[in-house]
């Protein structure tokens, strides 16, 4: 069972090798430049103006598939796009681990369309996109032998695992590194779409007989608008206007980031880990990715916490750090203190909803303004195929990609009170 895959506050250093430096110098550009763009030529036809709030990789998308479908698109941030879990997650995809659930379709297209993403924008250089071969695997802590069923697992797995498992192979499991992703398609965007990029924290939204005329930002800038999306991730549940009508919590997750001597002798295989504590207890789910970079990524445990107001301030737990540092030393001896170095030691918080279901709809009572959050781990996978239903629903009045019918934020109407 996949617990998380996402984890903090310290941005991950951007990768050394080349094509993420270039990305990442292009991304600063696209923000010099978004945030005084001229008018573009779609201005001439008049497109639908909308306004994007959250710069996370739900907004993200779904500022992409309305930009490149020709509205008029204006994403405004808090911050730094992919600040928060956006770009602090795993990035594992996955095509079929949420078959016979209500995620199976949104999961399915949203693979292919990651799928497709990466041959347009040259995915594998831009933001580490590959596909992987996903295994399970038992380790205790206070074991000190080396791995039973040993054909199963990469060399660099020298830790006491047992039990290896392939659970997922390179025709349905991926990654992306997801702040760069995230920050290739909003720099696309921008730069080919005219997506501006506006960074300010929303206040509250203008509304005329019932349908939405406005975002209003603190300090008191108005950008008119024809519709408004709410992609505000776990900071939904601060919004009066959704969290009247559902509750959108966070649990915190952490996250390690370490960089091994010998990057070359880890193998990109995603191993999700049963682990046993030395000291006793309930195993623990944590996950590693090793990542093109040369990083590996660890992330784990997580727990609901109170959402801070400023995703800058969130910080991990020092005990939850340290027993992530525990869990590579024990998978790999190319992953102790001395074998690799610690680049990010971080936290965050994914969106969560109390059915387990994300909200993606138009808002009840409110025309023009809709919602998209709610994903908990699975949002950097499923992303791609909310932002392009939400935009078909914004656009046309109906998604066609996917069946949004049982993410509707209607189901909650009658159900919360004040």
């Amino acid at each position: 069972m996949r617990h998380m895959a996402v984890a903090s506050p310290l941005l991950t250093s951007p990768p050394t090798v080349s094509p993420f430096l270039r990305q990442t110098r292009s991304y600063k550009r696209t923000l010099i430049r978004s945030s005084s763009s001229a008018s573009s030529p779609m201005d001439l036809h008049h497109p639908k103006r909308v306004v994007v709030c959250g710069g996370g990789v739900i907004g993200v998308c779904t500022a992409y598939f309305l930009a490149k479908s020709g509205a008029a698109v204006t994403l405004v941030e808090k911050s730094s796009v992919a600040c928060a879990a956006s770009g602090k997650a795993g990035g594992f995809l996955a095509l079929d681990w949420c078959d016979g659930g209500p995620l199976s379709s949104l999961a399915r297209a949203s693979f292919n369309l990651h799928r497709s993403l990466a041959q347009e924008l040259d995915g594998p250089n831009s933001y580490g996109y590959r596909s992987l071969t996903t295994l399970s695997l038992t380790v205790t802590e206070s074991q000190s032998s080396k791995p039973s069923g040993k054909s199963a697992l990469p060399s660099w797995v020298d830790g006491p695992g047992r039990s290896p498992r392939t659970i997922g192979t390179t025709e349905t499991t991926a990654q992306v590194h997801p702040q760069l992703f995230t920050r290739t398609l909003i720099s696309k965007a921008a730069e080919d779409y005219g997506v501006d990029v506006v960074i300010g924290k929303l206040e509250h939204l203008g509304v005329d007989n019932g349908r939405v005329s406005s975002v209003v930002l603190e300090g008191g800038r108005v950008i008119d608008s024809d519709a408004v999306v709410l992609a505000l991730g776990p900071w939904c549940g601060k919004f009066e206007l959704l969290s009247s009508l559902f509750r959108v919590y966070g649990i915190k997750a952490h996250s390690i980031v370490l960089e091994p001597k010998e990057p070359e002798a880890i193998t990109p295989h995603a191993l999700f880990l049963s682990y046993y504590p030395s000291q006793g207890g309930k195993p623990l789910d944590p996950e590693v990715y090793p990542r093109p970079t040369g990083e590996v990524y660890v992330c784990g445990m997580s727990a609901e916490a109170e959402i801070p107001d400023d995703p800058e301030q969130i910080v991990g737990n020092p005990e939850s750090i340290e027993v992530l540092r525990g869990v590579a030393s024990s998978v790999s001896s190319h992953l102790r203190e001395g074998e690799a170095q610690v680049k990010a030691e971080q936290a965050c918080f994914l969106p969560c909803t109390d059915d387990g279901v994300p909200v993606i709809g138009e808002v009840p009572g409110v025309k023009g303004c809709y919602v998209a959050t709610g994903h908990n781990c699975w949002g950097i996978l499923n992303g791609p195929a909310t932002g392009a239903a939400v935009a078909e629903l914004v656009l046309d009045g109906k998604a066609s990609i996917v069946d949004l019918s049982r993410f509707s934020p209607a189901r909650f109407a009658g159900l919360k009170k004040g």
